[in-house]
């Protein structure tokens, strides 16, 4: 009873705020539907302004989202036109800034170029079917020295068998040349003309040079109709070693990549402060890119040599070698030594005879340097003078020795 008589209060109050709610409404009776009781309710007129602000929110999100994807079409749009074919869009603007090594080629061509000339020979050649006949020859050289000494490879003046040498300068000037000195084994030689004021080349430091470094090489390669070419790319090996014919090989040669042809000997290999690190001598037929030079330093001393007094007095220990393991290899003698110059021959009255050096013994070294083979121990001797002295280490009956000695 208690609980439906409450029920029926209730029912009553609920009419009577009805009532109430129905005279005050924006709602007409037919939109009215009236709530549970509980907590006052808002008004309805809040309630509608709040839908309208949900109505302006979303708009404004769809109308923001619309300008982002036409803005992104915009951007867009010229691509894929020009993928379609329907425009052409240039390629942009590209700004290179000059950097030294774009340049250095050019200074090493100015600084170099007058010190090197063109060389052209003519020597006998005696052939079994033709008998003797002349023969021409091309290559280059480089100044060393204003009063006119240059500096060749060996073969290119027929390592001094040849009958008439002519230099052409940097001026055009046409000059006959003497061959004052050569050495086949190490493919150098010295010639001279008859000039002043002749502009020599800066000699460099071979013995620190590092694979990579830049190498230019200038030459007369296939003819003085590409006189003075300018080659260029880098140090690509140290220490090379080519055969030169006859059971001989040419030693620690500085490899390059820069082309070296026909023509190119005898000129120089340079720097990249222009500075002469070699004198061009060779390259692979059967491959691109290997050319070889002869280390500035090998040839220095001789230079030097002829700049000061003139000539060139060379030193000899006064022994005839073979390379150890060409020596084991032809009589199957075990020599103890992983390499060095087997002596065969001791001549008489020699700096050898006199300090005891002997027949069988392995030369393996000079001063401070190994010798491996017999073109390590002729380079090293170049070095020297008469009157100086040094040692030589040599290895005897399997014990090493050291022999200290004057050369003459």
């Amino acid at each position: 009873m208690d609980f439906y008589h409450d029920d029926q209060n209730h029912n009553e109050e609920q009419e009577k705020n009805r009532e109430r709610l129905e005279d005050t409404s924006i709602f007409s009776k037919e939109e009215f539907n009236p709530r549970l009781p509980g907590p006052p309710q808002p008004p309805y007129k809040l309630q509608k302004a709040s839908k309208l602000g949900y109505i302006a929110v979303a708009l404004l999100a769809a109308i923001i989202s619309s300008a982002i994807t036409l803005a992104a079409a915009y951007m867009y749009l010229p691509e894929i036109l020009q993928q379609r074919g329907l425009i052409n869009i240039p390629s942009p603007n590209v700004v290179i800034e000059p950097q030294q090594d774009l340049t250095v080629y050019s200074a090493v061509a100015k600084k170099a170029m007058p010190s090197v000339v063109g060389i052209t020979t003519v020597t006998l050649q005696r052939d079994t079917f033709f008998g003797t006949r002349r023969a021409s020859g091309l290559g280059t050289g480089v100044v060393v020295d204003e009063r006119g000494y240059i500096l060749t490879n060996s073969h290119v003046v027929g390592d001094g068998d040849v009958e008439e040498v002519m230099v052409l300068l940097y001026d055009g000037t046409r000059l006959p040349a003497e061959v004052l000195w050569n050495e086949r084994t190490l493919d150098l030689a010295v010639i001279k003309v008859e000039g002043t004021n002749l502009t020599p080349a800066e000699l460099g430091d071979s013995d620190n040079l590092e694979v990579g470094e830049i190498a230019v090489a200038i030459g007369n390669p296939l003819g003085l109709n590409f006189e003075r070419t300018l080659t260029q790319g880098v140090i690509s090996g140290l220490n090379r070693s080519i055969p030169l014919g006859q059971g001989e090989t040419i030693e620690d040669l500085i490899q390059t990549d820069a082309s070296i042809n026909p023509g190119n000997s005898g000129g120089p290999l340079l720097n990249a402060l222009g500075q002469v690190i070699g004198i061009n001598t060779a390259k692979i037929q059967t491959g691109e890119g290997l050319g070889f030079a002869i280390p500035i330093n090998t040839a220095k001393p001789i230079v030097d040599q002829f700049i000061e007094k003139g000539e060139f007095e060379r030193v000899l220990l006064g022994i005839r070698g073979v390379n150890a393991d060409a020596f084991e290899g032809l009589t199957g003698t075990k020599l103890y030594a992983e390499y060095g110059v087997y002596v065969v021959e001791v001549e008489a009255n020699s700096v050898a005879e006199r300090y005891g050096i002997q027949p069988g013994d392995v030369i393996v070294g000079i001063g401070e340097n190994p010798t491996e083979v017999m073109g390590h121990l002729i380079r090293e001797l170049y070095r020297y003078r008469p009157g100086d002295e040094t040692t030589v280490d040599i290895l005897r009956n399997e014990r090493e020795m050291q022999i200290d000695v004057i050369l003459q």
